[in-house]
């Protein structure tokens, strides 16, 4: 980690310039923009960077969304990757502590990417001008990297290369805790399945008819048996997209069903997909009607590095806790007060608390807010979600960390998510996230041997298999 005056100096600018960045986040928190038009809170997020003197690339990889900045010249090349996407369906009020949607069917922050976005490029910006002012040589790199949820938007960049010359990269998320995150998650792929069927009149002509809506319902009755016969550690999940209409006299001509198929290495879900794909022909068989199989994107699996990890880590034990205090606990008391208890447990189990490093206290929900610090292993634990940082990890070492924006218990993609977005604890979750990343940042700058001892175990743990992009080639960036 940082000596001490260094780290000291670097904390104090995050914290000068945090008013800015808390601004900026709640701002992306209002536009709330779904995958691939983040077109306002991409703006925002371009203009800081070239207020701060970053060189901004924009449409990367063939979104108009996606773009990097860079400050600096040469060698070391480091990363810090940023989100901003909203989901669909979540609309909610802000600080309050019940479901309060803001619009009908509106969109909102249900996993945190305002403050993601705005708490790396906090990072990314303060460590440039530490390097600079202390004639540090290297380069320093934001990727605006949209359409996480549902989108790869990382993978589409990995796929353009603009990773190629990357030495390291860093990241962070909102969660109910405060700890490195080292996690080996699942790959996912996203595939539609469209039936085309005949129409015919429900009634006197059913007979005529070639329902794709049954097409739909046969295919998710064969997943459903499939589920057996799967690995363990996969997971697939399925959404109906069209049903075909809203006329029950009707049989229904086309319908389609989209499908997420997951596992814990790619190979595993792409063998999976094949076999979910025979359900979808027989269930065309069955009903004599077509299927067409449409490719929507996917995501790797990520690479741990614990190289990275523990220097996230060292950093996190110098820095401290999160400098909560008692209105935030209070309004995370209410907003816990809204989960059950075994959801509470369930949180804690998810993220594997086991012990903290701050406290011998036992993590147990009986506090609001993490005040302390997750004790990491040294190893990684195995966690059901997917994320396209898996395919940065794939041609860069790469490394997360968690900072708690959250009450424990909160489960990512609901309203208690939303509801404490742009809370005063969240945004103190934020910058503390930034200037762990950027004390990190500054140590791959300044430790040739950190870089070194990173990039050997990533090359030991690809075990000479080179990266393979599971998107096709002739797909694109949202074209469904």
């Amino acid at each position: 980690m940082p000596d001490k005056s260094s780290l000291l100096s670097l904390t104090a600018a995050i914290d000068g310039m945090a008013p800015q960045f808390i601004a900026l986040s709640d701002q992306i928190w209002e536009f709330a923009e779904l995958k691939f038009d983040e077109h306002r809170s991409s703006a925002l997020l371009i203009g800081m960077l070239e207020q701060n003197d970053f060189t901004v690339r924009k449409n990367v990889a063939d979104m108009e969304t996606a773009f990097i900045g860079e400050f600096g010249s040469g060698k070391p090349v480091i990363a810090f990757l940023g989100e901003f996407d909203a989901l669909a369906g979540m609309s909610q009020a802000a600080d309050v502590d019940a479901p309060e949607p803001l619009s009908a069917d509106g969109t909102g922050h249900g996993c945190g990417h305002n403050l993601l976005g705005a708490g790396s490029l906090l990072a990314a910006i303060s460590l440039a001008k530490h390097m600079e002012a202390h004639g540090l040589p290297g380069t320093v790199r934001y990727y605006g990297c949209p359409g996480e949820e549902g989108g790869s938007g990382k993978t589409f960049m990995v796929r353009a290369g603009a990773f190629a010359d990357v030495d390291t990269a860093l990241t962070w998320h909102p969660a109910p805790f405060n700890g490195v995150r080292s996690t080996n998650n699942l790959a996912v792929l996203e595939t539609y399945y469209r039936f085309k069927g005949l129409a015919a009149h429900a009634a006197n002509s059913a007979h005529l008819g070639r329902s794709a809506l049954d097409a739909v319902e046969l295919m998710n009755v064969g997943v459903n048996f499939l589920r057996e016969h799967m690995p363990q550690d996969c997971r697939v999940h399925y959404a109906i997209t069209d049903a075909g209409g809203r006329a029950a006299n009707v049989v229904q001509a086309k319908a389609e069903v989209l499908y997420l198929i997951r596992a814990p290495e790619m190979a595993q879900a792409l063998a999976l997909a094949e076999r979910v794909g025979k359900v979808a022909q027989g269930a065309a068989t069955m009903t004599e009607t077509e299927v067409e199989t449409i490719f929507d994107t996917a995501s790797t699996n990520l690479l741990p590095n614990l190289t990275l990890e523990n220097a996230i880590h060292d950093n996190m034990v110098a820095l401290g806790p999160v400098p909560f205090d008692a209105d935030d606990i209070a309004f995370a008391r209410k907003i816990q007060s809204t989960f059950t208890d075994e959801a509470i447990k369930s949180s804690i189990r998810l993220y594997q608390i086991k012990r903290d490093v701050f406290s011998d206290e036992k993590i147990d929900g009986s506090t609001a807010l993490h005040l302390g610090l997750r004790a990491f292993e040294g190893q990684s634990h195995f966690r059901a979600g997917s994320t396209d940082v898996g395919d940065v990890s794939r041609v860069t070492p790469t490394a997360q960390c968690w900072t708690p924006a959250w009450a424990i218990g909160t489960n990512p993609h609901t309203w208690q998510v939303v509801a404490q977005g742009r809370s005063p604890a969240a945004h103190k979750a934020m910058v503390h996230a930034a200037k762990v990343l950027a004390a990190t940042g500054l140590d791959l700058a300044t430790s040739e041997t950190l870089r070194i001892k990173a990039k050997a175990e990533w090359s030991e743990s690809m075990d000479g298999q080179p990266y393979v992009c599971p998107i096709p080639a002739d797909i694109k960036p949202g074209q469904h």
